[in-house]
């Protein structure tokens, strides 16, 4: 179905992009081979470092033209082999696509190129006292690699995913025209959303060379609060009191000792207190102490009232980094750990949340495996590690199948989802299809179709 890159598609390529950003065979770096997991392993046969829309989209026609596969990739963050060139050919990266090009304080939009880092962007913003609410735990993610999967975050319970917040993209279609989607508009209900099927299409119906994002005035007050129980039933049970109430969180995340533990031995940093097997970790913000006060407060006495053993209120910016920098570190601790594993990010409704992860606890002890995980209390999305401690090639791969289908099969069975927040890629797409059935899947189909004829564009990704 591909044609194979030859000496002379890899002398066209250099009259588009200079030879200094071209690799070929022997001379790409094995990092991209892989992504930030490493579970999906394949060699693309070109590596072209892209800069502007222009190239792009040359490339793209020649390649559409020439039945070549390309694939995209930025930070290679990923955890699902996403941006890994499973079929060869071309592997674009967009990293050094990774200017700022406009802050309009009228429209309250920024305007990118997808390149640019999650923390550059947050830093960017937050000094024009703005704010770019989207906050997956991997700050060194790109803007364009967080768009492809609709990355969502520890804030997503209060403000949402990346998806409401990009207001406009610029995108390279298979066959290397260039679409606007989109605009710096507030409302749109004209035809489809074209806009919102690229994000979350994890680079499968085109490539995304600027995008548009709408940005919200700085919170000006801030505190967290985090809170430990003597039991994960009685932590997670408190979740759904927690969002009934009128007190708006910012973020409300679930940890356990063991992962805590994790967390200080790899950053060699103490955790404020790790006496207990479980822990709420939430943040508030807002515009006055007052505010803030009052929907803290509220919460910590429901918790109390429900079984928290206390509740500690972080309000110094140096207490505020060392809890959230030891949860953001949480995945690379767990990962260190371990001599490998693997993830699966289920979203399971807020009232299943206690009742899956002690089904996790029962194949952990029925398969012989550890199985640390933590996870966005507040809007059900859990990240759920199976580490291999050890163990042989061909135990590995039977337990983690093993695994991997009770865990999703569970998730199926009580109204839950593949993924929250990390996307399908090419490890976990069997598991898409069980899950959404052939009528959704010939769907998809169909719009990939529509955009990608020849299946050119990521191919074997998703489904």
């Amino acid at each position: 179905m591909y044609n194979i890159i030859n000496s002379t598609d890899i002398e066209y390529l250099k009259s588009i992009v200079p030879a200094d950003r071209i690799f070929v065979g022997n001379e790409i770096n094995p990092d991209y081979h892989h992504d930030e997991l490493g579970g999906t392993e394949a060699a693309p046969d070109v590596l072209i470092f892209v800069n502007s829309t222009e190239e792009i989209s040359k490339i793209m026609t020649y390649a559409y033209k020439y039945n070549i596969p390309v694939t995209v990739r930025g930070s290679g963050t990923g955890l699902v082999g996403a941006a890994v060139a499973v079929k060869g050919g071309i592997l674009l990266c967009t990293s050094k696509m990774n200017r700022i090009l406009e802050l309009d304080t009228d429209n309250l939009t920024v305007t990118v190129e997808p390149g640019v880092l999650l923390m550059e962007l947050a830093a960017f913003v937050e000094e024009n006292d703005l704010f770019y609410p989207p906050d997956p735990g991997e700050k060194s993610a790109t803007i364009g690699g967080n768009i492809s999967t609709n990355a969502g975050g520890m804030r997503a319970v209060r403000y949402g995913v990346t998806r409401d917040y990009v207001r406009e993209l610029t995108v390279v279609l298979p066959n290397g025209e260039v679409q606007v989607f989109g605009g710096k508009i507030v409302k749109n209900s004209s035809g489809y959303s074209l806009l919102n099927l690229m994000v979350g299409s994890e680079g499968t119906l085109g490539i995304i060379t600027k995008a548009v994002l709408r940005l919200l005035p700085k919170p000006t007050k801030s505190v967290s609060l985090l809170v430990p129980f003597d039991s994960m039933d009685d932590a997670l049970d408190c979740v759904p009191l927690i969002v009934k109430t009128d007190t708006n969180p910012t973020a409300i995340e679930y940890m356990s000792r063991d992962t805590i533990l994790f967390s200080e031995d790899y950053l060699s940093k103490k955790f404020p207190d790790t006496s207990h097997p479980a822990y709420l970790l939430l943040t508030f913000d807002g515009s006055s102490d007052d505010e803030i006060e009052k929907n803290y407060s509220k919460i910590a006495d429901l918790c109390i009232v429900n079984g928290a053993a206390d509740a500690f209120f972080i309000d110094t910016d140096e207490r505020k980094k060392s809890v959230w920098s030891a949860r953001g570190a949480f995945l690379e601790a767990i990962k260190a750990s371990t001599d490998e594993m693997d993830e699966c990010d289920v979203v399971v409704p807020r009232n299943r949340i206690a009742e899956y992860i002690k089904y996790t606890h029962i194949i952990a002890k029925e398969l012989g495996v550890r199985i640390p995980s933590f996870g966005h209390a507040g809007d059900g999305n859990l990240h759920i590690y199976i580490c291999r401690d050890g163990a042989t090639d061909k135990m590995w791969e039977e337990k983690l199948k093993k695994a991997f289908d009770m865990m999703y099969s569970k998730a199926h069975e009580i109204g839950g989802q593949v993924s929250g927040e990390h996307g399908i890629g090419f490890a976990k797409k069997g598991y898409l299809k069980e899950s959404l059935g052939d009528t959704q899947i010939a769907l998809m189909r169909g719009i990939k179709s529509a955009f990608d004829p020849k299946c050119i564009l990521n191919p074997d990704k998703l489904f």
